[in-house]
């Protein structure tokens, strides 16, 4: 019953009852839940005990070939670890140019600073090619560079160039120089020889100028990849001024190189120089640029956008070249681009505020001489590391990819597969997102909203119409043999007409002693064909198998000379010297041992002298001498002295002397001219009668 009447009531759902009801369960409900957050939390607290902390994944970067202090203060502040060469590292930083073997051997989460195959628009002569290539294919787009001829291949193009605008100035350059080293400024060139190598520009005569100096500016350009290209252009840069107030380049002015060029390496040495930072010094910021050009009205907006594309299209005309070398070097390198390029790229303004580009600098330099170098540099520097990202590249992962992608090809033969996945293009994808997001003072310029439709057409350059220009080629090339031909006869007859005294002399005396007759004759054989004469005089002098005309006096000079130099010699002992180091080196040869063994006998003579004369003589013949003293007189003992005197050195001389004499005046041959000894005495001394000396054998 009390089940049924129980289960028999009713409920209300109205009623308080049912309110109690769910308000006791919410109760039990939050009890539980506290009770819960009382208790400690022993199965996390055991998950984080066994769990092992993950690691820091370490960066490093090599500095072997780096020369600037201010990259290593950038990578101490990222905490990169700085390793040497041959070690694993992520980022290769280097000063100097890229070789293919380099790039070969670099794996796949490994990142170098440099592109292969950028110096063709690096080198001073591969970029003006370039240029020229594309201005001839697009005339009205290429044209924001100034008029370029490569040395020696455009040499003849250039002189006539010269011979119709007199009134042009040249500036010539080194094909692979920098700083300002090798620069001449000129208005002729005549003096430039057939196989001088460099650049010849027009000097760009009316420059904008800034309170009356000439400036450039230094733009700091990134490239992040090269497939697909990307290009950044940073906020900041330099403005860099030359020292002295500008002029045309005239007769006076134009050897003044703190005038014309706005290079600080060049620059820095003037007195001149101001190192002032409040916007009045030799070096300035780009802000400061471009707050005084709005200061005077100019649309800074519209210039900077034409400065994007005057880099953009530099960039351009060398893409063909870098797009295979990186395809080439980097075939596996899908996790990020392989290579970086900070670029130093040099513009210089016109009267007319047009963009020129003046030269592209694969390693611009990284000194911080000044604060404003520091400032401006440091940031850069910073901002270019944030973007690489080099910490979400996971190196212990794609090592063993790679090893294990090793062994499968070993074991299992090579699976052929596409080049790119779509995973390698989502991760690319990846890799630019976070580029972009920490591209801090960087501005994305290339791709852009219509850069496809604006840059599309320079991609195609056309490799395929490789005979397009043949003729043209073949003509130029014809232009510039004959003008090589005509300059190197010029110099022929140049050299010919300078005739040696000697020979005006003789030429002089035969005219006194011939006829008038034949002096017509001559004068009129010389008018007929004088270059004719002075070729075959030329040719006489320069074929050395003719004989020369001899100067007596000058014969004798040499002779004497030769003669003195022969006696220095042998009156030193240098011969000797030579001869037994030659010997006891054992690089004599069997000629010249049997030639000048002289040497040896004389040496064995001596010493079987000096042996001889050190014994002291004995009691015995001591006492010999007084019993003949006895028996004989005074002037008989002088005699007998003298007597015994010449049989000892006779005997002493008997084995070695005469051969000795006999050998020394066969190696000593005397001349007509001037001989070197006159007599060799029984004593073996060489009496030279010239220089009054003697030597003893």
């Amino acid at each position: 019953m009390a089940s049924d009447s129980t289960t028999s009531i009713p409920i209300n759902e109205q009623s308080d009852l049912s309110n109690w009801s769910t308000d006791v369960e919410n109760r039990k409900k939050a009890n539980v839940k506290t009770i819960q957050n009382k208790l400690p939390l022993l199965s996390n607290k055991k998950n984080d005990v066994e769990l092992p902390k993950k690691k820091k994944k370490v960066v490093s970067v090599c500095l072997t070939h780096c020369r600037y202090e201010i990259i290593r203060k950038v990578a101490q502040k990222f905490e990169y670890k700085e390793v040497s060469e041959g070690e694993n590292w992520n980022l290769y930083w280097t000063d100097l140019s890229i070789t293919v073997e380099r790039c070969k051997d670099m794996k796949r989460f490994q990142k170098i600073n440099h592109f292969p195959g950028m110096l063709e628009i690096c080198r001073k002569d591969l970029l003006a090619r370039n240029l020229n290539r594309m201005q001839r294919l697009f005339p009205r787009d290429y044209n924001f560079f100034p008029k370029t001829w490569c040395f020696p291949a455009d040499l003849g193009e250039a002189i006539t160039y010269a011979k119709l605008r007199k009134n042009k100035t040249f500036i010539l350059k080194p094909d692979a120089g920098s700083q300002g080293r090798g620069i001449i400024i000129t208005k002729s060139l005549k003096e430039i020889r057939p196989s001088d190598r460099g650049i010849c520009q027009v000097y760009i005569s009316k420059p904008c100028l800034i309170d009356g100096y000439k400036f450039d500016l230094r733009v700091y350009t990134l490239i992040t990849s090269c497939e697909p290209l990307r290009i950044y252009i940073y906020k900041e840069g330099l403005v860099r001024f030359a020292t002295s107030e500008y002029k045309e380049p005239n007769g006076v002015n134009i050897t003044n190189v703190f005038m014309h060029l706005t290079n600080y390496a060049v620059n820095k040495h003037s007195r001149t120089y101001n190192q002032e930072l409040d916007g009045s010094g030799s070096k300035r910021k780009l802000s400061w640029f471009n707050s005084y050009m709005r200061s005077l009205n100019y649309d800074i907006d519209t210039l900077w956008c034409k400065i994007d594309d005057v880099i953009i299209k530099t960039v351009l005309s060398a893409y063909p070249v870098l797009k295979h070398s990186y395809l080439a070097c980097f075939p596996n390198h899908d996790v990020f681009p392989a290579c970086c390029e900070l670029l130093g790229i040099d513009i210089m303004l016109d009267k007319k505020m047009n963009p020129l580009i003046l030269e592209v600098n694969h390693s611009p330099s990284f000194h911080t001489d000044t604060i404003l170098d520091s400032e401006v540099k440091e940031a850069l520097l910073s901002d270019m590391f944030a973007m690489m990202n080099l910490e979400r590249c996971n190196k212990r992962r794609i090592m063993r990819e790679d090893r294990k992608r090793i062994r499968e090809r070993l074991l299992h033969g090579h699976k052929e597969k596409e080049y790119q996945s779509a995973t390698d293009v989502k991760c690319f994808a990846e890799y630019f997102k976070n580029e972009v997001s920490n591209k801090g003072g960087f501005r994305l310029v290339y791709p852009s909203g219509n850069s496809e439709h604006a840059y599309g057409k320079y991609f195609d350059q056309g490799q395929n119409t490789l005979y397009c220009d043949t003729a043209s080629s073949r003509a130029r090339e014809a232009a510039q043999n004959a003008l090589r031909d005509e300059m190197q006869l010029k110099a022929k007859l140049e050299a010919a007409k300078r005739i040696p005294p000697t020979i005006k002399h003789d030429s002089r005396s035969q005219s006194l002693s011939q006829s008038t007759t034949s002096r017509s004759v001559s004068r009129s054989s010389k008018i007929i064909s004088p270059v004719s004469s002075v070729m075959t005089k030329s040719v006489a002098h320069r074929n050395s198998f003719d004989p020369q005309p001899i100067n007596e006096s000058e014969e004798k000079e040499r002779l004497k000379g030769m003669a003195q130099r022969d006696y220095l010699l042998r009156s030193h002992g240098i011969l000797e010297v030579i001869y037994f180091s030659m010997k006891r080196n054992k690089v004599l040869r069997a000629h010249d041992d049997r030639k000048y063994a002289i040497f040896e006998k004389i040496r064995n003579a001596s010493q079987v002298i000096n042996k001889q004369k050190e014994r002291a003589p004995t009691i015995t013949d001591m006492l010999e001498d007084i019993k003949e003293l006895k028996h004989q007189g005074a002037g008989e003992t002088a005699e007998n002295k003298k007597h015994v005197f010449n049989n000892t050195n006779h005997t002493l001389m008997a084995p070695v002397g005469k051969e000795i004499i006999r050998e020394w005046a066969k190696l000593n041959k005397t001349t007509t001219l001037n001989h070197v000894y006159t007599e060799v005495d029984n004593k073996g001394n060489v009496k030279y009668s010239r220089f009054g000396s003697s030597i003893k054998l």
